[in-house]
């Protein structure tokens, strides 16, 4: 028995790159899903896990912007105001990823026959907005500043202001990412990943209120335009991640894995055409696979429950695994 393999095994080496960039790469499936979990094998349950994450998510980004908003109008903070406005892009981010787990819920239709899935895909696009939005005005208000620097106040209120930006952005992050994973949702792990970063750039806030402290004001505009430039960053990466979801692209690890996967059920003798995607957090599959003609129907059904469960025990989002089977040598 020959099993034709098209791809490369070292694609399964594939390196983990180290940093933010890396993580939000690996953790937003262009790398093989690792974690499993009973929510990820009820579709009910991670949309309504989905759901619970993002009403906490967006009641503590809530309180967290709305004391940074009182405090940078006590003190005229350039820093804290990026970081405020950054913030509360992330509070509006929350509201069409809320929106879209609630439209997941919804049955498929005779229109939407794979149903509204999708839905949490599209989500990202505003979130690209926002970001967009977030980088712009926090590039303008460091730039006019930095031309026109003005001392700010009230350093002790915009240092505690800034350690809470920290606490509460990172105490979020931990609570998505970990949800994210379990359910399989991209959208939640980016956003996580998104508001630990945004935890950092609270912290940055500090060197600021140092400067002001030790006499260098100038150093409050610095920081945020350093927080703008990173938003930017951010925001080109999220648009080639929401890029890659919305054309259904899928980390090739992952089709070599599946290829390997198939090509080891016993009667399989050629592995043919795999195809997968994203359909919000749950992974669709089809593919092709040749077994010898002269097996029986029922046998050949055997063959094609074997290959989709043990697709499943490897992978808990495939929730559909459609599989064709051709005949091949006798």
């Amino acid at each position: 028995m020959t099993h034709a393999h098209d791809h490369n095994h070292d694609d399964h080496a594939h390196s983990h790159a180290s940093g933010i960039w890396g993580k939000i790469t690996h953790l937003f499936h262009f790398h093989g899903y690792h974690d499993q979990s009973l929510a990820a094998n009820d579709p009910t349950m991670a949309t309504n896990q989905g759901i619970r994450t993002v009403w906490l998510a967006l009641i503590g980004l809530i309180l967290t912007t709305s004391v940074q908003a009182i405090v940078v109008a006590m003190s005229h903070s350039t820093a804290l105001l990026a970081d405020m406005v950054h913030n509360l892009g992330d509070t509006v981010n929350e509201i069409p990823l809320l929106l879209a787990f609630y439209l997941a819920r919804r049955v498929a239709t005779t229109r939407y026959t794979y149903g509204y899935g999708k839905a949490e895909d599209i989500a990202g696009i505003f979130v690209v907005a926002s970001l967009v939005f977030s980088a712009g005005y926090t590039l303008y208000e460091a730039i006019t500043r930095f031309l026109h620097p003005e001392p700010f106040h009230n350093l002790g209120w915009v240092a505690l202001a800034s350690l809470m930006g920290f606490v509460g952005n990172e105490t979020i992050a931990l609570m998505q990412i970990r949800v994210g994973r379990q359910i399989g949702s991209a959208t939640m792990v980016a956003d996580g990943l998104h508001t630990r970063t945004d935890g950092f750039a609270s912290l940055a806030v500090l060197v600021a209120v140092g400067g002001a402290w030790l006499g260098y004001p100038i150093v409050d505009p610095l920081i945020g335009l350093v927080i703008g430039i990173t938003i930017a960053v951010i925001a080109v990466d999220a648009c080639k991640m929401i890029w890659y979801r919305l054309m259904d692209a899928v980390d090739p690890a992952l089709v070599t894995q599946i290829h390997t996967i198939v090509a080891a059920i016993t009667s399989v003798q050629q592995v043919g055409a795999v195809r997968v995607r994203w359909h919000g957090h749950k992974l669709l599959c089809e593919l092709e696979a040749t077994i010898p003609a002269t097996l029986t129907i029922q046998q050949g059904d055997a063959v094609r429950t074997a290959i989709r469960t043990a697709i499943q025990q490897h992978y808990p989002q495939m929730t559909t695994v459609a599989v064709v089977l051709l005949p091949g040598i006798a």
